[in-house]
């Protein structure tokens, strides 16, 4: 049985009680978030060495960090120390998005080395090796050719999988009526709607389906419903392309609950602040609640070099909303592959959104910990403040680099600091 059939038969598993300890809620929480598709773990049954993560309503705001190779620059070494400093910037999830060099002997080395869940996007390595290794354009790689990728990532371990299910001809037809600036912005989404232009046929993970829930059940494997069509620029969002696929991800979505496959949702994108609450509202209204992965959403298109705060800003909004699960931005978002440093500021900044969504949502333990913090600035307790910091390495630095006169206060203040005037004072 799948983890989803055990939570309907009332079965609490261990995985199920790790992720309630991690949350601060009860297995049966747990249990019944996922028997009712609210919450997914996430975790290929063939890696018992990463920890399972809940994802889902009621519980804290989950993170991932896109790393990968391309052909332009592919260093898999690199990659291992974007993963390591994701990892302790405090990323929940990894994805793996490479389409350079040995594509398959990176997933395995990562997937041995992360103790997170790792989530791949197949069709991008079958695109490639379509254009490389049978020296044929992406378009004319065979539907084998595509369901065999996704075979080899689960079989890898892959614990959750981007499928751009969604794209359609129907879809894309009111695409092509309504048409936008940005045209498509999702490279998986792209890969599948130029090879149904070129084929002439339905996007074959839709029109096979079925074939696909067999594949992710084999493992116990979360389908991660891509976001084709998400708007890749403010004045696309919320456009007709957009809605016509959250509503055939919402009917995807109660075909994969019916054969025991977890399902999460992916969403937009670039949206203005005005629309962010009804985007969300409209996918867990469509999708039954299933939860939902946001990339951003950036929520201006003017600030290339400076993304990873565009997205943060829009990420709060979103989760506060009900997102459950935020897909970092770097500041080399739109400009090129980031570096280890950008992957870094990328991942603090998304634990920054997602932190003060879970304080505004009433997340256990979310706002104790700012409570924590604020205890320590009133005693000014400077190692008590690192201590409780999100990147204590950084507010370290920042404090060294500045040391005052005097050694209890800093250096915007100094003697006039305004805690220690009020303590000696009047307290």
């Amino acid at each position: 049985m799948t983890r989803l059939e055990n939570a309907r038969r009332g079965i609490i598993t261990e995985e199920m009680e790790e992720c309630a300890r991690l949350e601060s809620v009860s297995p049966e929480t747990i249990r019944e978030g996922v028997a009712s598709g609210r919450i997914v773990i996430t975790r290929n049954t063939q890696r018992q060495h990463a920890r399972p993560l809940g994802i889902g309503l009621g519980l804290s705001t989950k993170t991932n960090a896109n790393i990968g190779t391309s052909q332009d620059h592919c260093d898999p070494k690199e990659e291992w120390e974007k993963m390591e400093v994701a990892l302790a910037a405090g990323a929940d999830t990894i994805m793996d998005l490479s389409t350079g060099g040995d594509i398959d002997g990176i997933r395995r080395d990562i997937l041995a080395r992360c103790p997170v869940p790792v989530g791949t996007v197949p069709i991008y390595q079958a695109a490639v090796e379509a254009a490389d290794k049978k020296g044929k354009p992406l378009v004319e790689m065979s539907t084998e050719d595509i369901f065999e990728g996704i075979q080899r990532h689960v079989e890898d371990g892959v614990d959750f999988i981007t499928v751009h299910c969604g794209i359609t001809r129907d879809s894309l037809q009111r695409l092509q009526e309504h048409p936008r600036i940005m045209g498509m912005v999702s490279r998986g989404g792209s890969f599948t709607a130029a090879w149904m232009k070129h084929q002439g046929k339905e996007n074959p993970l839709f029109e096979h389906f079925d074939r696909l829930l067999e594949i992710a059940r084999s493992r116990d494997v979360t389908l991660s419903l891509g976001d084709g069509l998400r708007p890749g620029a403010v004045a696309d969002a919320t456009d007709r392309g957009q809605i016509q696929e959250l509503i055939q991800l919402g009917e995807l979505t109660q075909r994969a609950w019916k054969a025991g496959v977890q399902v999460m949702i992916e969403g937009p994108g670039h949206v203005p602040l005005n629309q962010i609450w009804t985007n969300i509202q409209i996918q867990k209204q469509l999708c039954h609640q299933a939860p939902f992965y946001v990339l951003g959403p950036l929520v201006t298109d003017i600030a290339p070099g400076y993304d990873h705060i565009t997205s943060a800003i829009g990420g709060a909004i979103a989760a506060w909303a009900g997102a459950d699960y935020l897909c970092y931005v770097t500041p080399s978002e739109h400009l090129g592959l980031p570096t280890v440093q950008e992957v870094r500021e990328g991942v603090i900044a998304a634990k920054i959104a997602a932190h003060a969504a879970d304080i505004a949502k009433g997340v256990p333990g979310a706002l104790e910990r700012d409570m924590e913090m604020s205890r320590k600035r009133a005693a000014l307790d400077w190692e008590g403040q690192f201590a409780a910091a999100l990147d204590p390495e950084h507010a370290r630095s920042i404090r060294n680099e500045r040391r005052p006169q005097e050694n209890d206060v800093c250096t915007m203040c100094g003697r006039y600091c305004a805690i220690k005037t009020i303590r000696e004072t009047y307290l």
